[in-house]
């Protein structure tokens, strides 16, 4: 993607949806930091289903030490890898409980440092709950990174530090939700839904596909 479309990519997309917000749903920070947890190779769909059924019991870091892994389990098992995302989980609210007392902590390395939490968690939960200019490169972003042309990246990291330098600042807040909502509905994996792209004048991808 040529510098001078970046713009007017990211205009686009923030003019049909000014304020996007993740498709996760949650209440308060803790239960943010519950629901991307839960999240790897899992749909939102499902995380929102289980995180249903949990949070009206437990919705805090002691609550759900209160649960104990059984009954945690009992209430994520239809969420992929729900074993190890449970001993996860309850190891994270161990450590916000006797280190943080019992607030999500507001820095970067205080969030990777606790189990299950890698950078792209820890970068969801600095920008939607933080407000934070961060770039959580999941498989939709590392997707139209690389075949949009806007942040070719042969890692996952590669293409999030390209897109902080790339994003024009004033796009970078909500650039992550835009783009992973563009990457869920058009811009998909086996056929980009071009003929209905808003950006595909943007977009260095070719050829471009055709309405089937």
């Amino acid at each position: 993607m040529k510098k001078e479309n970046i713009a007017p990519f990211f205009a686009t997309l923030k003019a049909a949806n000014p304020q996007p917000v993740t498709e996760l749903e949650y209440t308060s920070v803790f239960e943010l930091l519950t629901a991307v947890l839960l999240s790897a190779q899992a749909t939102d769909v499902s995380v929102n289903k289980a995180t249903r059924r949990l949070f009206a019991v437990a919705n805090t870091p002691q609550a759900i030490l209160d649960l104990g892994l059984a009954q945690l389990e009992a209430h994520i098992k239809t969420i992929g890898l729900f074993h190890s995302k449970a001993k996860h989980l309850l190891q994270t609210c161990q450590m916000l409980v006797e280190q943080h007392g019992g607030v999500v902590p507001r820095s970067r390395e205080a969030l990777e440092a606790l189990p299950g939490v890698g950078r792209k968690t820890a970068n969801v939960v600095l920008n939607s709950a933080f407000g934070e200019a961060t770039m959580a490169v999941d498989t939709h972003i590392f997707r139209m990174g690389n075949r949009t042309g806007l942040a070719p990246g042969k890692t996952p990291l590669e293409v999030e530090l390209k897109m902080l330098k790339r994003i024009p600042p004033e796009y970078l807040v909500d650039a992550h939700h835009w783009l992973i909502l563009h990457g869920r509905y058009v811009c998909v994996a086996r056929t980009p839904r071009c003929w209905e792209c808003a950006v595909s004048s943007c977009c260095s991808f070719k050829p471009k596909t055709e309405a089937p």
